[in-house]
């Protein structure tokens, strides 16, 4: 047994189910970091697989290949509007921030099983897509034995969340946006002092957060799946909650956290390499990545240190 094949495998797994994570991670974290909490990141990546794989399934006779693409950045713009209903529930009209996400997430499942019924005749799924994203082979460096493909052969959604992180930690923490952004999930009150337009920050910021989670819901939909159903998310949503809490709300610490959960649904694979579902129930198994998050809440919530004016609505002008 190729004991290095099998942790190439493990590696390469776990890169493949984090993906999707780190992306709605990363869009959390800019809600959060302005101050506005989004429970609604699982509703949020529903939509993002729906309209990916709804988008993609139309456009394949028009665009061949390239329709993943299409039906990933219209998985962006939808993920932005649909975030907007959460950004004028919390920010304008100051409702609690929580029982507005949840909502969000039960209109995003019913809502997107709906549509899938009736474009699909009835059918509780999307039909496979002929066309999805297929796996990235870096030159040279996939070529390297183990390492290539544990890290240089992946989907090219992959190799963007990995960008994205590194983006992100330039724009949060070296860029004016990013201070105006951190300043009004800290202290509000002073940054509108010195004329930073706090609402406009946190409608931007959710519109962001709706986006990025978007895009992981469409990545499980074109690499993983082929298809749009019900269970494609699957409370993916908020295991990437957790890993924001486990970072620290910092871009770095989150993908971290997306990668520790992502190995857990790697372990899947190897358990069933190795036969061992013969001695373990399945439902045992699928349950590890949630137990896991369970554990990591349990530890974690009362040690991080959120944003100050995260939760708390601000009305802007006052003193």
């Amino acid at each position: 047994m190729d004991w290095g094949m099998i942790l190439s495998n493990l590696v390469h797994d776990t890169i493949v189910f984090s993906t999707a994570l780190i992306f709605a991670a990363l869009g959390g974290m800019y809600s959060e970091r302005s101050g506005v909490v989004n429970i609604a990141l699982e509703g949020m990546m529903i939509i993002g697989a729906f309209t990916g794989a709804v988008v993609t399934f139309f456009a394949q006779d028009a665009f061949g290949s390239g329709a993943p693409w299409v039906g990933f950045a219209a998985a962006i713009v939808a993920g932005a509007i649909f975030a907007l209903p959460h950004a004028v529930a919390s920010i304008t009209f100051k409702a609690d921030q929580v029982v507005s996400g949840v909502a969000l997430n039960f209109l995003a499942a019913g809502l997107s099983v709906y549509l899938t019924k009736i474009i699909f005749h009835g059918a509780g799924q999307t039909t496979t897509l002929s066309h999805v994203f297929g796996k990235w082979h870096i030159p040279l460096l996939a070529d390297i034995p183990y390492v290539g493909h544990a890290l240089f052969e992946g989907y090219p959604t992959s190799f963007i969340a990995f960008a994205l992180v590194a983006l992100s930690w330039y724009v949060l923490f070296k860029t004016p946006f990013g201070l105006r952004l951190r300043a009004v999930g800290e202290h509000p009150r002073a940054a509108d002092t010195v004329g930073i337009n706090v609402k406009r920050m946190r409608y931007t910021a959710v519109m962001i957060s709706g986006a990025l989670a978007a895009m992981g819901g469409a990545t499980i939909a074109l690499t993983t799946t082929s298809n749009f159903s019900h269970n494609t998310v699957s409370g993916q949503g908020f295991i990437a909650l957790a890993a924001l809490i486990f970072g620290k709300w910092h871009p770095a610490g989150a993908m971290g956290a997306a990668l520790f959960f992502g190995v857990a649904q790697a372990i899947k694979s190897l358990v069933q390499i190795f036969g061992l579902t013969q001695y373990v129930p399945t439902g045992f198994i699928y349950m590890l990545p949630y137990i896991l998050t369970i554990l990591v809440l349990a530890g974690v919530v009362g040690r991080s240190n959120a944003p100050a004016a995260l939760g708390k609505p601000y009305e802007t002008g006052s003193r």
